[in-house]
């Protein structure tokens, strides 16, 4: 596998892809209980390959990640060249930005002292999707790059 395999629930989410997946492996829903019961590595690999399917267009449409925790947030636009990163660090230790009033405070402060403000460009290795998922396994979401952009502007 390239990435990971889907989570159960992901999977039945995908209920219906999942079956189109397997109709385009000419694998029938009577074959497919067949082989999960009877050939349990071979459902096992048709599981992989479709998730490494999902993952592939999942990443590819990515655009926007976020890494958010107490005192730092780490914004990325993942260009079609390169990976732009705004990286934000509270230095006071009394602030939370995962709360609503944290979030606040960073809102109205962010060009202040107390807070520390780079950005980065990283070119990707040769396969981008791999580093996007790098990132996602870092603890880092897909978003639609809202705070990305905010600050951004803020900085212009």
């Amino acid at each position: 596998m390239k990435y990971t395999r889907l989570t159960k629930e992901q999977l039945e989410e995908l209920h219906q892809e999942f079956i189109n997946f397997l109709a385009t492996q000419s694998i029938t829903a009577d074959e497919w209980a067949t082989l999960k019961t009877e050939k349990p590595a071979v459902a096992e690999q048709e599981i992989d390959v479709f998730s490494d399917l999902v993952w592939e267009g999942v990443l590819t449409q990515a655009t926007y990640l976020e890494n958010i925790s107490s005192q730092h947030m780490y914004l990325f636009h993942l260009r079609e060249d390169e990976m732009k990163l705004i990286a934000v660090k509270i230095l006071n230790e009394s602030i939370d930005i995962t709360t609503k009033e944290g979030f606040a405070w960073l809102q109205e402060n962010y060009s202040t002292e107390e807070v520390e403000i780079l950005t980065a460009n990283k070119a990707y290795s040769e396969d981008r999707n791999a580093d996007k998922f790098a990132l996602l396994q870092q603890g880092s979401n897909i978003t639609k790059g809202q705070l990305f952009q905010w600050f951004e502007t803020m900085m212009a």
